[in-house]
C-alpha cells in the first residue's frame, strides 16, 4: 500500500502538476487583467497585515480542530505530536490528490502506521467523513434560511441551481449511508469487503478483508457506546475547523476592502458552494479550479484587476501551498521512522 499511495515520484509529480496549473492560471490572470496598471489601486496598511495575520491564525485553528477531533476518536492513544503529524500528512495527501479522490485512503494507512488497527482506522476515517458531510448538510439549510438561495451562485449561473441541489442530495445520501453503515448495520461493510474479494485480483486478501470487517464491527460497537458529550465535542471541533477554513477568505478580503456583516455572511455561504464543486475537481488539491472559483464566486466583492489576482494568490499561499511543502518535508522522515 505504501508504494502505491505514498510513492515519492508520484507525490512530487502531483506537486509539480498542482503548482504548474496554479502558476499558469495566475499568469493568465495577470496578462488579461492589466495587472501592472491596476496595481496602483491596491493599498497596504496596518489593517491589511492585521487581517492577514487573522487569516493565518484561522488556518492554525482549522488544523487544531482536526487534531482535537483525532485525539478524541483515537481515545488519546496518539499524543499531540503524533496527532499533528498525522493531520499534516493527511492534509498533504489531500493537497496532492484530485478533489474527487481526497486523502481518505492514505489516512487509513497513516493511522495504521501509528498502531491503530485497520478496522478502527477505517471507522475513524468514515466518522470524520460523516462529520464533515454533516456540517455541510446542516450548514446549507441554515444559510438558505438567512440568505436568498439565488445569491449563492454567481450572476449568470443561476440555472445551475438544480445541479446544486442534486449535489446536496448526493452529500446527504452519502451521510446517511455512512451513518447506517457505522452505527446501524456495520456488518454491511464486512459483507461488501468479502464480496469484492470474490474477484480474482482481490481473492488473496479475503482473510485480511474478513479481519478488517470484524475490526470495523468491533470499532462500531465501541463508538456506538460513546456518551452524547463525546459526539458533541466531535461535532463542535468539526464546526470549529470548517468555520475557520472559510473565515480565511473573509479575513483576506477584509484586509483590502470594507465588508458589511451581510457581505461577510454571503462570502462565507458562497464557499459552501465552492467546496461542493472542489469535491469533484480532477486536479491535485483543486489546483486551477480553486483559483477559477475564487474569481467567479467572489468577484462581485473585489474590484477587477490586480486585487482579485492578489487575494486569490494570498488565499492559496495560506491555505494550500504550505501543506505541499510541510508534507513533502515531514513525509520521508515519517515513513523512515515507521517502516
Amino acid at each position: 500500500m505504501k508504494s502505491k499511495l505514498l510513492n515519492k515520484n508520484k507525490i512530487y509529480l502531483a506537486i509539480f502538476i498542482g503548482l504548474s496549473i496554479s502558476g499558469y492560471l495566475v499568469y493568465s490572470e495577470v496578462i488579461t487583467t492589466d495587472f501592472l496598471k491596476s496595481w496602483e489601486t491596491v493599498s497596504f496598511s496596518s489593517r491589511t497585515f492585521f487581517y492577514l495575520l487573522l487569516a493565518i491564525i484561522m488556518m492554525f485553528f482549522r488544523d487544531l480542530g482536526y487534531v482535537l477531533r483525532l485525539r478524541l476518536l483515537t481515545d488519546k492513544k496518539l499524543n499531540w505530536l503524533q496527532s499533528i503529524k498525522v493531520i499534516l500528512i493527511w492534509e498533504f495527501a489531500s493537497a496532492v490528490s484530485p478533489g474527487v479522490v481526497g486523502g481518505s485512503a492514505v489516512a487509513m494507512f497513516i493511522l495504521k502506521k501509528e498502531k491503530i488497527n485497520l478496522g478502527k482506522s477505517t471507522a475513524i476515517v468514515f466518522i470524520t467523513t460523516l462529520l464533515d458531510n454533516l456540517f455541510y448538510v446542516i450548514a446549507i439549510p441554515v444559510i438558505v434560511g438567512l440568505i436568498e438561495i439565488n445569491q449563492l451562485l454567481p450572476e449568470g449561473l443561476h440555472h445551475y441551481l438544480t445541479q446544486f441541489w442534486i449535489g446536496y442530495s448526493i452529500i446527504l445520501a452519502i451521510t446517511l449511508t455512512l451513518f447506517l453503515s457505522l452505527f446501524v448495520y456495520p456488518q454491511l461493510i464486512q459483507k461488501l469487503l468479502l464480496f469484492l474479494c470474490k474477484f480474482s485480483l482481490l481473492s488473496l486478501y479475503k482473510n485480511k478483508a474478513k479481519q478488517t470487517g470484524a475490526d470495523i464491527i468491533m470499532a462500531s460497537k465501541v463508538f456506538t457506546k460513546k456518551p452524547l458529550l463525546f459526539w458533541i465535542k466531535l461535532m463542535t471541533s468539526t464546526i470549529f475547523s470548517w468555520s475557520s477554513r472559510f473565515l480565511v477568505v473573509n479575513f483576506i478580503l477584509m484586509g483590502f476592502i470594507a465588508l458589511s456583516f451581510q457581505s461577510n455572511l454571503l462570502i462565507f455561504a458562497k464557499q459552501l458552494v465552492m467546496w461542493l464543486v472542489l469535491l469533484v475537481s480532477p486536479t491535485p488539491g483543486g489546483s486551477g479550479v480553486a483559483e477559477y472559483l475564487f474569481d467567479t464566486f467572489l468577484s462581485e466583492f473585489i474590484p477587477a484587476g490586480a486585487l482579485i489576482v492578489l487575494t486569490s494568490i494570498i488565499w492559496r499561499l495560506i491555505s494550500y501551498y504550505p501543506y505541499l511543502f510541510i508534507g513533502a518535508f515531514i513525509l520521508p522522515k515519517w515513513l523512515g521512522k515507521t517502516n
